[in-house]
């Protein structure tokens, strides 16, 4: 993590910028995960690990509910995946819905494999998995119903993994993430870069731990016949995850000052739309962002985020720290 800033990134970031507009914090001492903003007037506004008193409440319960947000998206026309919600066999019981497991399979089937399962109110990429056939799709649907009573199917599709995070209709921030890999040098196996990698997390500060333990690694190495003891050729890039989520070892790539006006327009309205003045859009884009909407094959809305962390963001450089810290005071700014 940067000199300066410790786990969790935003109440000590935070604590860091107040001043700078007359504010005091008091950050709750033995989690440190809520605290409280104390303007010069006297006002009093609060946060919550990165969720601050900025969104409305029910757009942002709309916008942790992957399937309500979904049916409001395309409500409006918005490209989103092809997909729908099911429910724990337990919960689907209790409020008398057929949409349980055994229904989810069949839907599995008819969508076609391979395809994307995860939970409806998951984050950070937990439990999101790409399932080939019945008894992976079955794993990774059992394992999302331990955490959680409602998971979603979706098909797969591929692309480029963007976010693009608005505040108060404008873009602020913007990069592409890429999924877990690794990047061969002809004599380490896959086990070792990978630990290596982790290393090179720790050294630069970032607190991402990557589970070795993960099945969906193990998995997405046998699809492509190969295993933590394969040796990859010099150069070779090997993918470890299909989500991108930089919580889950990915890498992020800064696009803001790159990303086309016209991605900008479609961002800065679907916040608007979905009734946000904060929201990280996730795009997955069969193209390039910095080229118009037009010039890609297909794009669709992965999902929206109403409270979107900044964490490994602020770690890509400094003018990305820079970039946190204006936003953040804007943000302080505005919750007054």
């Amino acid at each position: 993590m940067k000199k300066g800033y410790s786990k969790p990134l935003l109440g000590q970031l935070i604590q860091k910028i107040a001043p700078r507009i007359g504010a005091r914090i008091v950050i709750e001492p033995e989690w440190n995960i809520v605290g409280q903003v104390i303007y010069k007037s006297g006002q009093k506004r609060y946060f919550k690990y990165s969720s601050l008193d900025l969104n409305t409440q029910a757009a942002s319960e709309i916008a942790k509910d992957k399937g309500y947000s979904d049916f409001f998206m395309k409500l409006m026309n918005y490209p989103t995946i092809p997909g729908k919600v099911f429910f724990s066999d337990k919960w689907a019981l209790a409020i008398g819905s057929r949409d349980n497991l055994a229904a989810a399979e069949r839907y599995a089937r008819k969508l076609g494999f391979p395809l994307i399962v995860k939970p409806n109110s998951g984050s950070q990429g937990v439990g999101v998995a790409l399932v080939y056939d019945k008894r992976e799709f079955y794993d990774a649907m059992r394992f999302i119903f331990e955490g959680d009573r409602v998971a979603v199917v979706q098909k797969y599709v591929r692309g480029r993994d963007y976010r693009v995070v608005v505040l108060d209709n404008r873009v602020i921030s913007a990069y592409e993430r890429i999924p877990l890999n690794v990047i061969g040098d002809g004599e380490s196996n896959i086990l070792a870069l990978l630990k290596k990698k982790q290393k090179m997390f720790r050294q630069t500060g970032r607190d991402t731990m990557i589970r070795f333990d993960d099945l969906r690694i193990s998995q997405k190495l046998s699809h492509r016949g190969l295993s933590f003891r394969s040796i990859p050729k010099s150069g070779e890039q090997i993918f470890l995850l299909d989500n991108a989520n930089l919580s889950t070892g990915g890498d992020s790539l800064d696009v803001t000052d790159k990303i086309h006006s016209e991605w900008k327009k479609f961002a800065v309205q679907l916040t608007d739309d979905m009734g946000l003045r904060l929201c990280g859009v996730d795009l997955m884009v069969d193209g390039d962002i910095m080229q118009s909407p037009k010039m890609a094959k297909k794009y669709w809305v992965i999902e929206i985020n109403s409270a979107p962390g900044l964490d490994h963001y602020i770690r890509i450089g400094e003018e990305q720290e820079k970039i946190v810290e204006k936003l953040y005071l804007e943000v302080l700014k505005s919750m007054e």
